[in-house]
């Protein structure tokens, strides 16, 4: 259903103690560069009136919670410097000058439960503070917002020019962490730019395939008994020197993968064979340096695993798949992300596939999973969140994995163009396996 929201304010939070001189002019990396020039969104929805939640009388309004949201925010904006500054568009840099980001409250007609119980996907934007495929020189907002039953969702859009999913969370995480003034902090490290210099882009767009025209996000959940029949099911197409079952990312990846082909192409291999068909996986590059970096290494450490998966017709489809990913994703070693420092080589190759997919003759499709990532435990004081969700993404075919709120399902955000979920979600072995809600 769709709800009424009124912004009722909006300020911005300076840091609070001001950024050194030192430190003014923040590098981005050459990685920040090849990202997309979006804002990654982060919902955190809080049901305050559950009898389950412990409250602190400090917390028994929302006059408290905006109070220690915004000081907490101060606090952490501190340690978070870049964030709070401006991004110079065309210079590579951030201008850490302490201006500020900018913190909404809204008042939303309405439950809580009305939004999470069955949520359109395409309706959650109205409850973060940026249109995300509109970045501007802010690297991040925030916004709260207030229903009618007391509960309330906070938003998040953070730039994902400076920044990836892991990132993000580790910034959530610490202001979570100041927010309860737990003792032992830890503190961001912003050597991105110095691990890859930024280089000469031209004839490369890194926002290539960004747009709203005929895409349509759904969030798909697959519950744990589902999610272990198709680990099952794959293990045995895994076989080789890896005798690993399938993660429950890699099971869920072949089936959707399988299915939107068979969906797309109606069950046939009548697939055009001018084109070429290419699955990413997002890969987190900061255990694969030598030595390994830790998590608070702030910036867009990713990069993507290429496969060229078969399409052969029926269960076919799925032989090997999860063999192929692991092959690829295996080969983004220590070795690669030598290379990658170079960059020469991997600037070259993004070049060819971009021009590919601007001519149509590469069909991509991508999966990202924000699975194992502590969202569910975001305590700011007041409870854990009832639900964390994302908004609608700008992207065509892509797949974002999340953590169902038991821990052992997945919801899976798809992103693909109207009639291709049309005929996805009419499919009935797919049907047989998602439900819409836990």
């Amino acid at each position: 259903m769709e709800v009424e929201i009124e912004l009722i304010s909006k300020e911005f939070i300076k840091p609070s103690s001001p950024t050194p001189d030192h430190l003014r002019h923040y590098q981005l990396s050459f990685l920040d560069q090849l990202s997309p020039k979006v804002y990654n969104p982060w919902l955190l929805f809080y049901l305050l009136n559950n009898d389950d939640h412990v409250h602190h009388s400090e917390f028994n309004n929302i006059t408290n919670i905006s109070y220690h949201l915004k000081k907490s925010l101060s606090q952490v904006l501190s340690l978070y410097y870049p964030l709070a500054g401006r991004v110079k568009d065309g210079l590579n840099i951030i201008d850490c000058n302490d201006e500020g980001v900018p913190f909404f409250e809204a008042r939303v007609k309405g439950k809580l439960s009305d939004v999470i119980d069955n949520p359109n996907i395409n309706e959650l934007d109205r409850f973060l503070p940026f249109k995300l495929d509109d970045v501007t020189e802010l690297a991040l907002g925030l916004q709260i917002n207030v229903f009618e039953c007391g509960g309330i969702a906070i938003g998040v859009c953070n730039s994902h020019q400076l920044s990836d999913a892991l990132s993000n969370i580790t910034f959530i995480k610490t202001w979570v962490a100041t927010a309860r003034r737990e003792p032992d902090i830890v503190r961001p490290e912003f050597i991105s730019g110095k691990l890859f210099p930024p280089k000469n882009l031209v004839g490369l767009n890194p926002s290539i395939g960004i747009t709203r025209k005929n895409i349509m996000t759904k969030r798909f959940v697959f519950k744990a008994a589902t999610i272990e029949a198709l680990r099952a099911k794959y293990d045995e197409n895994s076989l080789g020197e890896d005798r690993r079952r399938p993660s429950r990312v890699e099971a869920l990846s072949a089936f959707i993968w399988s299915r939107f082909v068979a969906a797309t192409n109606g069950d046939q291999s009548g697939h055009d064979d001018q084109k070429t068909y290419i699955v990413l996986h997002a890969v987190n590059l900061r255990p694969r340096f030598e030595p390994p970096l830790g998590e608070n290494h702030f910036g867009n450490y990713f990069r993507v695993a290429i496969t060229v998966p078969s399409l052969k017709t029926g269960e076919d489809l799925c032989h090997g798949f999860v063999r192929q990913v692991r092959e690829e994703i295996r080969k983004i070693d220590k070795e690669f992300v030598r290379k990658l420092q170079e960059g020469n080589e991997h600037l070259e190759l993004l070049k060819d596939r971009s021009e590919g997919f601007v001519k149509g003759e590469v069909i991509t499709f991508a999966f990202t999973s924000l699975c194992r990532f502590p969202v569910y435990e975001a305590d700011f004081g007041w409870g854990k969140p009832t639900w964390v969700g994302s908004a609608a993404l700008n992207f065509h075919n892509v797949t974002v994995f999340m953590d169902a709120k038991n821990g052992d399902g997945i919801e899976a955000y798809l992103s693909l163009k109207d009639e291709d979920l049309a005929k996805l979600e009419v499919d009935k072995e797919f049907q047989a396996c998602v439900s819409l809600t836990e």
